[in-house]
């Protein structure tokens, strides 16, 4: 029984992670993924048999885990994206969301032959969308404007709200007689409100006083957060069902929008601990699925039911929430291109099928099943041609190809000038007002401020910015520089230069550690700022050289020798690396080689031209 146990953890462990990993090496839906892995797991392979293996912790797991899930996407949650698109929200949430179970409990009734009493309850159910699903996705497509933010309220709001209306659906069937199940109906959805609202604003009040009069040490200070919300998910729970996750979302939401306590850390820490949690749910959900089931509803009844949803409930909902908003039709249209399903209904469907098979309700043992199918098919289909749609409908972002330079020195104002030859967006940051001036009379966009200063990520636009190049003459500023926004671009894509002559003292330990820890070294180990700006004031330049049969980089370096330092490499593909000392590009003919050179050196010194190519020139 021990060895089954550790083989079923450290399956859903690996099938989880790697699932994770292969959706962002091949750029494919990981929650998609996710799913397939865990029928893998469970039906297929026996691997993970989660009732086994988790007993009747697996409910209790499974609901605090949605919970964190949604506390996280709370945070996300600004009202300043509220400003232009509120209505459009509020009625997706609203009106969208009541349409929605309307049509998809007739489409059950008619394609499934449920009674009236399980259509409605399927219909509440599929009406969640879910940040588990709709995050990943707007990561991936990457879409313009409001949509995105549209998309990312609607998906985390309308999870609790989902929920809440099954559990009254679920109740309500348990519940013999009209006026004893209208009762229970009103009762239920204003103790959800009161109960969630009350806690939800109790446990945000609690965490900012905590942190704004630094009540708690730094390590302490994550873990705290995560006991607050599992606490105030319980407590709310315990006085009426699903109304913690209506209490952790608002929970979410209010610490976002204060000003007062920063939150970053925690932040970061529960995005970490939402990749690990998603991976676990859906590897366990999907685990638990007969196969025989699933293959048994994969019929045309199930295929109509999904065109349905997809092609005509989906769209009508959204153009009747935004038929007043000032969304152009592609932004419409693409809004009715994203609605797969979630986490949220897998494991509500997982909870309430047994308990109704245990009141005489035979048939919804079928719901698992439906909703399983639902939620593989709907992200199959918008996770694999959302980014294509967006990009034929103009709505999605272009791939994030430009630059942040922070210092605007000289030289590094050459550097901008010269990377923007390559249709790449480059803004260029600094808190020297004369810098900063230099930067804009040669018609660079810039950023005059302190990048490490609470303000500067709402007021940068990062929109097409993809990497960070930190190259001012202090070490320490360019350290805590890519330490910050290794949030936003990662790790790999965060450079700065490398520490001057008097910071090499280190032992070789500390040395490491701390390139892993605040970006990679740019260009070369000797290449720091007095040295460039040294290079710079002789005479140097930044200069673009085409890479060819003919003049290769081997060429190039005989040409000028020890003199030239190679900055970045353009490739076939239009994509712009820059040298690095961990990782440096390899030049290849064709390719377009960014250094910094001696003008006096003849660059040109290549191999005679044949005849032929003297004549094509002609």
């Amino acid at each position: 029984m021990t060895e089954s146990i550790l083989i079923g953890i450290t399956s859903v462990i690996f099938f989880g992670v790697g699932a994770q990993w292969v959706g962002w090496k091949f750029k494919l839906p990981a929650i998609l993924l996710l799913l397939l892995s865990g029928l893998l797991a469970g039906p297929v392979l026996g691997l993970v048999k989660p009732d086994q293996l988790m007993g009747d912790l697996l409910t209790p797991f499974i609901n605090v885990s949605v919970a964190i899930i949604l506390f996280e996407g709370g945070l996300s949650l600004k009202f300043s994206e509220l400003k232009n698109v509120g209505g459009a929200i509020g009625n997706l949430v609203s009106i969208g969301a009541l349409l929605t179970w309307v049509l998809t409990s007739l489409s059950a009734y008619v394609f499934f032959g449920f009674g009236w009493e399980l259509a409605v309850l399927l219909g509440a159910i599929l009406i969640v969308t879910g940040p588990t699903v709709i995050v990943p996705l707007l990561r991936q497509v990457r879409p313009s404007g409001q949509v995105g933010s549209i998309l990312k309220w609607e998906g985390i709001v309308i999870d609790p709200i989902g929920a809440m209306i099954a559990v009254l659906v679920y109740e309500v069937i348990l519940t013999s007689g009209f006026s004893e199940a209208t009762s229970l109906a009103f009762m239920s959805i204003f103790k959800t409100i009161l109960f969630g609202s009350v806690l939800g604003l109790a446990g945000a009040g609690v965490l900012y006083a905590l942190l704004k009069k630094h009540l708690l040490p730094d390590f302490l200070q994550n873990p705290v957060s995560l006991m607050i919300v599992v606490l105030i998910f319980t407590i709310s729970d315990i006085f009426q069902h699903e109304s913690g996750l209506w209490a952790t979302t608002l929970m979410g939401v209010v610490l976002a929008n204060q000003k007062a306590a920063r939150i970053h850390h925690i932040i970061e820490f529960k995005e970490n601990i939402r990749l690990l949690l998603l991976s676990a749910l859906f590897i366990l959900l999907a685990a638990r699925v007969e196969l025989a089931n699933l293959l048994g509803n994969l019929n045309l009844n199930m295929m109509a039911f999904l065109a349905v949803l997809i092609f005509a409930i989906r769209p009508a909902a959204v153009y009747l929430s935004t038929i007043f908003s000032p969304l152009s039709w592609k932004e419409k249209l693409f809004l009715c291109w994203m609605a797969p399903r979630g986490v949220v209904a897998a494991s509500i469907s997982s909870i309430f099928a047994i308990s109704l098979v245990q009141n005489g309700y035979p048939e919804a043992n079928q719901l698992i099943s439906i909703v399983f199918i639902t939620i593989i098919i709907t992200v199959a289909i918008y996770g694999l041609t959302a980014p294509w749609i967006a990009r034929k409908l103009g709505v999605a972002k272009p791939v994030p190809r430009g630059f942040l330079i922070i210092g605007a020195q000289d030289w590094a104002i050459d550097i901008a000038k010269e990377l923007e030859k390559y249709d790449v967006k480059v803004t260029i940051a600094d808190s020297n007002w004369n810098n900063i001036s230099n930067a804009k009379s040669e018609g660079l966009e810039t950023f005059y401020g302190d990048v490490l200063s609470e303000y500067a990520l709402d007021r940068l636009n990062l929109d097409g910015i993809g990497k960070l190049l930190s190259v001012t003459p202090n070490d320490e500023v360019n350290a805590l520089t890519v330490i910050r926004f290794s949030e936003l671009f990662g790790r790999s894509l965060v450079y700065k230069l490398p520490p001057g002559l008097e910071k090499k003292s280190v032992d070789s330990d500390d040395k490491e550690d701390g390139i892993l820890q605040t970006g990679r070294t740019l260009f070369d180990e000797e290449a720091n700022y007095d040295s460039l700006t040294q290079e710079y004031q002789e005479g140097k330049v930044i200069k673009s050289t085409q890479l060819t049969e003919k003049f290769t980089f081997q060429n190039f370096k005989e040409t000028h020798g020890e003199d030239a330092i190679p900055l970045f490499l353009v490739t076939d593909n239009k994509s712009i690396r820059p040298f690095t000392t961990d990782n440096p590009p390899d030049p290849q003919p064709g390719n377009i080689l960014i250094s910094m050179v001696n003008p006096a050196v003849d660059a040109e010194k290549k191999p005679e031209k044949t005849t032929e190519e003297k004549q094509q020139e002609n």
